[in-house]
């Protein structure tokens, strides 16, 4: 059944491969910022220190914010929505503990089980960076606890005593809101029902980071999809790209937080350039050509009806590829 009218059914397949087939869906997607989360490692936040742009060779620190940091809250709002149309039941598939091996979650994202069996990830997504620089793009907070007397005591120590002052030795840097991550998610040959099941859990991911249920409010917007025969530009070279962009516009003005529509306005300008200097076939969805998919995209995820027609799609094409494959690879491991 095809569920989209705006794209040509060429760029999917008609089932999930069990070889690279050499299709690709690429999903440009700026990562925005609206609270303070945390991309962090031992405590302390990521960051790389990397050349400004393309043309600016100056260097800079960058914010990172690795690819589980990014793949793993969407691959659980995925598998939420799984449950809660009752594609999958909760004892049959818990994450990291017991895949179930034959949902869409698992057989688009993959999943490991020792000797069990394996299926590699079809959605790639690599470090995502900060537009602007660690300086201007993070905050050191006082971490400290009220108490029903009224006082205030830091992460860790006791309650103050009345005119006893308290110290405030503990700190946690934070990502401040409005800084911009664009990232570049990767579907490998995609199905229709597969590429709206990546797109969907995309658009409604909003919590990243550390600390998911308390900060780490962050909202993707799409600027366009690209469809291709390899992989295209990194998520580096994009937002040096974009960096260069903003500059000749003007509209970096630090330590002001970068304006949303002149970051998106960079972004679709970088992105064309860059892909006008790929040596791969492509058809690009950016802009105004986006427009068509993106609001039938939203509109077939906005209902009930259009959001079971995905996963049942999507439900049924993953089933037929663990039946045809990775029951072959279970039966195989048995033998041996």
């Amino acid at each position: 059944m095809t569920l989209l009218k705006s794209i040509d059914a060429n760029f999917f397949h008609a089932e999930i491969p069990y070889k690279p087939m050499g299709k690709y869906a690429h999903f440009l997607t700026l990562r925005v910022t609206e609270s303070y989360p945390l991309f962090q490692t031992d405590g302390e936040l990521n960051k790389a220190r990397v050349r400004a742009g393309v043309e600016d060779n100056n260097t800079i620190s960058r914010l990172s914010m690795f690819k589980r940091k990014q793949s793993t809250p969407e691959r659980l709002v995925g598998r939420e929505l799984l449950r809660t149309y009752d594609f999958v039941k909760p004892e049959e598939c818990e994450y990291n503990v017991e895949f179930g091996m034959d949902n869409p979650d698992c057989i688009i994202y993959g999943f490991a089980i020792g000797d069990s069996g394996s299926e590699k990830s079809k959605v790639v997504v690599d470090t995502a960076f900060s537009i602007t620089a660690f300086d201007e793009s993070h905050e050191t907070f006082t971490l400290n606890a009220p108490y029903e007397s009224g006082t205030m005591a830091s992460k860790g120590e006791k309650g103050s005593k009345p005119g006893e002052v308290t110290s405030r030795i503990n700190q946690q840097d934070h990502i401040r809101p409005q800084v911009f991550f664009p990232s570049i998610v990767t579907l490998k040959d995609p199905t229709e029902a597969s590429f709206l099941y990546v797109f969907n859990n995309i658009l409604r991911t909003r919590h990243y980071g550390a600390q998911t249920t308390r900060t780490g409010r962050v909202r993707n917007e799409l600027i366009g999809v690209v469809f291709a025969d390899g992989e295209i530009v990194s998520n580096l070279r994009w937002t040096q790209a974009i960096y260069d962009q903003m500059k000749t516009d003007g509209t970096l003005k630090a330590p002001d937080p970068l304006d949303e529509d002149d970051v998106a306005q960079a972004a679709k300008a970088a992105i064309q350039f860059l892909m006008g200097e790929e040596f791969i076939v492509h058809t690009d969805f950016i802009g105004d050509d986006f427009q068509p998919l993106i609001t039938e995209v939203k509109t077939l995820t906005a209902s009930e009806e259009g959001v079971r027609a995905i996963l049942n799609q999507a439900d049924q094409e993953a089933k037929a590829y663990a039946e045809k494959h990775i029951g072959k690879k279970k039966a195989t491991s048995a033998r041996s």
